[in-house]
């Protein structure tokens, strides 16, 4: 359940920008008709409108996110809040002046606010983060623990710059399908890959023959 609330801004945004892009004439007088008075000029092209649209609903569903739990009286974590402040500001700009660079940032912003939560944590506190969320589940090493955060240092920072190259270098519909499964599909693989290596330093589980005795 969890899962899914997390990506589902991610396919809101996805959805309802391709189904925009497939009917732009449609998107871009249902975003003059209803949002215009959101844009700079009042109006809204055929070109603009798909990410308008799309930005527009993951800012809505980004609210809804974090509104239904403060109300079922769940934690909102501190990724989530900034992930919160960086769609509603881009995002506000990428409406108000019908630039679609402002929302392009977002994924970079987060993914780099990600990696410096990992460094002011271990600089500042002395504090490796992905140790606190996992030691009590996990024994491993310190020496292994300063490895991992600081690979998803290295991970994050990476992914924040290939985000902008994706963006620089590729159309907006080339952008938004990385955003889903090129951003999604690199998580898992990293995440994977930390997996495999983390089972190197996993202790042995005791023989069937030991347990009996």
């Amino acid at each position: 359940m969890k899962l899914l609330l997390d990506f589902l801004p991610i396919l809101l945004f996805f959805g309802t920008f391709k189904y925009a892009e497939n009917h732009r004439e449609w998107a871009a007088a249902l975003a003059s008709q209803h949002f215009g008075w959101m844009v700079a000029g009042g109006s809204v092209g055929p070109a603009e409108a798909p990410v308008m649209l799309a930005t527009l609903v993951v800012i809505a569903a980004s609210l809804a996110q974090v509104a239904w739990l403060k109300l079922s009286g769940r934690k909102v974590d501190l990724m989530l809040w900034i992930s919160l402040s960086l769609v509603v500001v881009l995002g506000g700009l990428t409406v108000w002046l019908k630039s679609e660079t402002f929302i392009k940032w977002k994924p970079t912003g987060l993914y780099w606010a990600m990696a410096l939560s990992f460094l002011v944590s271990q600089w500042l506190f002395g504090r490796n983060l992905l140790k606190l969320m996992l030691g009590e589940q996990i024994q491993l090493p310190d020496a292994v623990w300063q490895r991992l955060s600081w690979a998803w240092v290295g991970f994050f920072t990476g992914m924040g710059v290939l985000n902008l190259w994706v963006a620089y270098h590729f159309s907006t519909d080339a952008w938004v399908n990385f955003k889903l499964f090129g951003g999604i599909g690199l998580m898992l693989v990293f995440t994977l890959a930390q997996g495999l290596y983390i089972g190197r330093y996993l202790p042995d589980e005791p023989a069937a023959d030991d347990k009996a005795s």
